[in-house]
């Protein structure tokens, strides 16, 4: 499986070193439902309260996380229109307008790091950076080596920049003097508790294992988006490969072996026989019927309605 998708042609800084805070998406989604030229116009510092390098970062991260989408020019700027997920997500009676249920957060994770375009310092520091123990710098020299192996051209500050944007989203900024920063005070997916640091060492540790808050439902959506980057031609998938794959839900969530089986054999029964688990020769596969036929976008989406509706 190629580490990238096809076309990808990476951007990098449109976060203007602003993590995204609780209210920000709804904010942005709203504000773009009313004008879908809204983030060129000067009044959106008006309408959101912020300034002009925070209402670029707004737009920025709606865009990201799959909330916004290209909708066409009107003259010469882009237009932006909410996507099918914003839409469900955050309007005023959505599945959860206002970030409240945890299984949002994970499902905002997910469709963050599988961005490549947008963040693609995201996707290699959690799918491909094998060590659970690091810091800033040998992250950003790792970053570095997979950008030259890549073909993608930018400067070592810029990587920098990217990968200190990276880390406060999940752990907050901190100060010399170890007072949160007030730039990112409300990056909500530090509840996730993906990542813990360690301030006497400037060390940040991955927190791989079981996670208690990860519904099944938002590991199956996942699973239902990676699953048809391996199935093209063929019907059978290694349980491993779902664990260790770069982009897989394994990788991103950062779950041990166990954990993901844990959540396939709920999907199993969840699927209706649609994807099953078997063993053969001491090998874990997950066998998928009709894998050719299956809309897995709606398939995906499908679970988190009912996730939701269950709610």
């Amino acid at each position: 499986m190629n580490l990238l998708l096809d076309n990808i042609r990476p951007t990098f800084g449109g976060h203007e070193k602003f993590v995204f805070r609780q209210a920000w998406l709804k904010k942005g989604i709203d504000l773009n439902s009313q004008d879908e030229l809204v983030f060129t116009r000067d009044e959106a510092l008006v309408k959101l309260g912020v300034g002009k390098n925070m209402v670029r970062s707004i737009r920025h991260w709606c865009l990201t996380i799959g909330l916004l989408e290209q909708a066409g020019k009107v003259g010469m700027a882009h237009a932006l229109k909410p996507t099918y997920l914003a839409s469900s997500l955050l309007r005023d009676n959505g599945w959860d307008p206002y970030l409240e249920d945890i299984g949002t957060l994970w499902l905002l994770h997910w469709q963050l790091v599988s961005n490549q375009e947008r963040a693609l310092v995201w996707y290699l520091t959690f799918s491909l950076y094998l060590e659970s123990e690091f810091n800033k710098k040998r992250l950003a020299a790792f970053i570095i080596k997979q950008f030259d192996l890549l073909g993608v051209r930018t400067t070592t500050g810029t990587v920098e920049r990217e990968v200190d944007c990276c880390l406060r989203t999940y752990i907050p900024a901190r100060s010399i003097k170890g007072v949160v920063s007030e730039d990112s005070l409300d990056c909500p997916l530090g509840e996730l508790d993906l990542m813990r640091y360690f301030p006497e060492s400037g060390s940040y540790h991955f927190n791989v294992g079981p996670k208690i808050t990860l519904p099944s439902a938002i590991f199956s959506f996942a699973l239902m988006n990676f699953l048809p980057r391996l199935t093209q031609n063929r019907r059978t998938v290694a349980v491993e490969e779902c664990v260790y794959q770069p982009g897989s839900p394994g990788q991103v969530f950062k779950l041990d072996e166990n954990s993901v089986i844990e959540y396939l054999e709920g999907l199993e029964i969840a699927s209706q026989g649609t994807i099953r688990i078997q063993e053969t020769a001491g090998l874990r596969q997950i066998y998928l019927t009709d894998a050719q036929d299956l809309n897995w976008q709606a398939e995906a989406l499908k679970m988190l309605e009912q996730y939701y509706e269950r709610k």
